[in-house]
């Protein structure tokens, strides 16, 4: 299954509790960004993706991330989860995953591991951690392979990853900060907005 995202942004949401999950992806979809990743090491996450798949319906599009069994991928496909994102490349994800009909993730540092991610029928790869190489790393021999770079992606850095060939960015810590630990909702606004004004151009 191929793999969009509207606006070009990815919303990593990884918290050490459930309690505000829900008013967290309001925050984020309300400013316009369209694509969650609920990572499944966050407490409630399985019921947070089928909250969110029937909350926001088609136009939002939920992913799970953290996967990295085919337990995980059963659990997160069951729960609505649209797409699948590990931190590691695994050849049994990928069957599992292309038998449940989703797309899938995996992800990579090295030139290597990342062709490989891709020749394996990655729907993007995900390019983690980010910052070690910066968007220089994937302007020019990996343009043809979509990238979507995590770790280290902020709004003054979006754009000049999308600009080096990404596909999208994906966006955790410096998005969410403290909000899922009952942070300030409209700090978090200012910052989902901030970003999606800078991939907007």
């Amino acid at each position: 299954m191929s793999f969009s995202v509207v606006g070009s942004v990815v919303a990593i949401l990884r918290g050490r509790r459930a309690g505000y999950l829900d008013a967290v992806l309001d925050v984020v979809v309300e400013a316009g960004i369209r694509s969650l990743e609920i990572t499944l090491d966050t407490p409630g996450a399985l019921d947070a993706i089928r909250r969110a798949g029937s909350r926001y319906g088609p136009e939002v599009t939920v992913g799970a991330g953290t996967v990295r069994t085919v337990s995980d991928v059963d659990a997160a496909v069951d729960a609505g989860a649209r797409f699948l994102v590990s931190p590691h490349t695994d050849p049994a994800l990928f069957a599992r995953v292309r038998e449940l009909g989703a797309a899938y993730l995996p992800g990579a540092l090295t030139p290597s591991e990342i062709v490989a991610a891709w020749t394996a029928g990655a729907a993007a790869v995900k390019l983690f951690p980010a910052r070690v190489g910066g968007p220089r790393y994937i302007r020019e021999p990996l343009s043809d392979i979509p990238i979507v770079p995590t770790g280290g992606v902020s709004a003054e850095n979006a754009a000049e990853w999308l600009a080096a060939g990404a596909v999208a960015v994906g966006v955790g810590g410096s998005l969410i900060g403290d909000a899922l630990d009952g942070g300030d909702l409209g700090a978090l606004s200012a910052r989902a907005t901030a970003i999606m004004k800078a991939v907007a151009g």
